[in-house]
């Protein structure tokens, strides 16, 4: 690979070797310059947008994809200037977390030309936009979001034999991404995506133990929002067409609970030296989870630490 990866690749062999495996890392796309995975795709759609003549934007975020949209278009308009200004138009939930919303607030004063506002439906606001002429960054619907995570796989396909990577998973776009890099570079590398008990749109035909009544692992009635709130995307899109990316890759699905991904947190602290959040442990908890069931590899896996 030519140039410099945008992200860490951590190993960690002592943890591998209390894991059982062969080797372990932790992709860590919580230091990616706009502070999550979605630093890869979000700017991608921008800029795509940009060559096509379009200068008003709009997304709706459950904190992270907002974020690096926020980032990128302040960016852009430092370089651009007033008169060549884009303008971006961000909703979140009532429910998002308050660190986030402060994240995001920070860089919406920073430029005027960026819209910040809390509402009760989200993708509803974003939908009243686009219909007055708004460009959607909403990556579920848009397949040139796949392109902006070729890097991601780019970047990881320098572990040489890489047998499965772990993604915390929502719309899901960021698997099937990886999926479709993956073919293309011949790499026979299983995806396994993570989800919560509070949204698992797509996770729920492959965690049966999880979903089924009469399981002593039976997903419980009336869960409230999970800890890792970036997963919240109940519509999926992308349902088939991921589930198909797992199945092919002969990965996996799972669903995670709180306590289990307290454990994650836990586990990534004293063993690994990562100190991260609900959202940023979930796919070392399906990794937990997956080891819990009896999965198995005979080379590398990797943790993607996707963002806070």
């Amino acid at each position: 690979m030519n140039e410099q990866p945008l992200t860490p690749l951590e190993a960690k062999p002592d943890l591998a070797v209390k894991l059982g495996l062969s080797s372990l890392y932790f992709k860590r796309e919580d230091l990616h310059p706009y502070k999550s995975h979605k630093g890869r795709s979000i700017p991608f759609l921008i800029d795509s947008g940009l060559n096509d003549g379009i200068r008003s934007f709009v997304i709706s975020s459950s904190g992270n994809a907002g974020l690096a949209a926020a980032m990128h278009v302040a960016h852009l308009n430092k370089e651009r200037g007033p008169e060549e200004s884009i303008y971006l138009s961000i909703f979140v939930g009532n429910k998002i977390s308050e660190e986030k919303f402060k994240a995001l607030e920070e860089v919406a004063k920073t430029d005027p030309q960026i819209l910040l506002e809390k509402v009760q439906r989200p993708l509803q606001s974003l939908l009243q936009m686009t219909k007055r002429g708004a460009f959607s960054l909403r990556q579920s619907t848009n397949d040139k979001a796949l392109e902006g995570y070729k890097s991601l796989a780019n970047e990881l396909s320098e572990i040489s034999d890489l047998k499965a990577v772990f993604i915390a998973t929502s719309s899901g776009t960021t698997a099937e991404a990886l999926h479709e890099e993956f073919l293309r570079l011949k790499m026979k590398t299983e995806i396994h995506i993570v989800q919560t008990t509070s949204c698992h749109p797509i996770a729920g035909i492959f965690d049966r133990e999880r979903m089924d009544d009469d399981s002593e692992e039976a997903e419980p009635q009336n869960i409230p929002d999970s800890k890792a709130t970036a997963i919240s995307d109940k519509i999926a899109y992308r349902k088939e067409k991921v589930q198909k990316a797992v199945k092919d890759s002969e990965g996996g699905g799972w669903i995670v609970l709180d306590k289990e991904i307290d454990e994650a947190i836990k586990t990534l602290s004293a063993e690994a030296g990562i100190e991260t959040t609900p959202n940023g442990a979930l796919s070392f908890a399906g990794l937990l989870r997956a080891k819990s069931k009896g999965r198995a590899w005979d080379g590398p896996v990797v943790c993607i630490i996707s963002g806070k």
